[in-house]
């Protein structure tokens, strides 16, 4: 399959950023949303037990009285899987990114190496492993465990610098935190969408048949949860990806960089690879 050349060689706002990210999905749909999808459905059965220790209902569970702790235990783990998931799909997405940023044609099946397979699942299981248990600790930590080592996944993959978290921190961290504010307004626009495809059908319900869910709903709810996250997670794991490369060219001039080695007649892919 031919690159799509479509990600900006230049710094972007957000509204663009996330645009591209779309573009990148929509090139690479085939590979990033069947990755999703199965990662998607392993997490649901992982929930399944816990929803039922905490005795919570379908489709939003919520806490009930006198089960807050194991209710804030099966949160906590489901932003850790979260974390491992959007790893793993923003190293497929990078894997795609850098091609197409300079205009290369690689092939879908190819992104399976291309995207480093064993440190990026070393590296997803740290950092879900990071962020269940700094929500566990209190979101307030989570949210900067997201924010800020979130984007090692492209470093792995685009910068090729191991997993760095270090680097993926510094990344995040210039312009004012701008990678890990951004990282944060995606996850809540489409936290948004998932809330809409994965409970919204409970509204829709109620609509035709006067209220009451029906005794298939406790099967019925993760399905649905598993569809709408598996959209969103790949949606993610492509902003990071495009993410990546943007505070690249943004603070680092990789766009001055691609044009020379182009200028040259040298790989322009060489530059993609971060030396300090």
């Amino acid at each position: 399959m031919s690159a799509q050349p479509d990600l900006p060689l230049r710094p972007m706002t957000l509204g663009e950023l996330l645009d591209a990210a779309m573009t990148l999905l929509r090139a690479r749909a085939l590979p990033l949303l069947a990755t999703a999808f199965v990662l998607a459905g392993l997490e649901q059965a992982v929930l399944v037990p816990l929803r039922g220790f905490a005795q919570v209902s379908a489709p939003l569970y919520l806490p009930e009285d006198g089960h807050f702790g194991a209710w804030w235990t099966l949160v906590s783990a489901g932003f850790g899987i979260e974390g491992f998931i959007v790893c793993v799909l923003g190293a497929l997405a990078a894997a795609a990114a850098g091609p197409a940023l300079v205009g290369q044609s690689v092939r879908d099946r190819e992104l399976w190496t291309r995207m480093r397979p064993i440190s990026t699942l070393v590296t997803a299981i740290v950092l879900g492993t990071i962020c269940g248990v700094a929500a566990f600790a209190g979101f307030v930590g989570w949210i900067f465990a997201y924010g800020l080592f979130g984007l090692v996944s492209g470093v792995i993959v685009i910068d090729r610098a191991g997993p760095s978290f270090v680097r993926a921190a510094r990344l995040a961290s210039r312009g004012g935190l701008r990678g890990m504010w951004t990282r944060l307004a995606a996850y809540l626009t489409w936290l948004a969408v998932r809330v809409v495809l994965g409970a919204g059908w409970v509204a829709s319900f109620d609509l035709f048949t006067g209220g009451g869910l029906p005794d298939w709903s406790s099967w019925a709810a993760p399905i649905a949860w598993t569809l709408a996250n598996t959209v969103a997670y790949a949606a993610l794991g492509c902003v990071d990806a495009v993410l990546v490369l943007e505070t690249r060219i943004r603070t680092e001039g990789l766009d001055i960089a691609v044009s020379r080695a182009r200028s040259r007649g040298e790989d322009p892919a060489v530059v993609l690879v971060w030396a300090p």
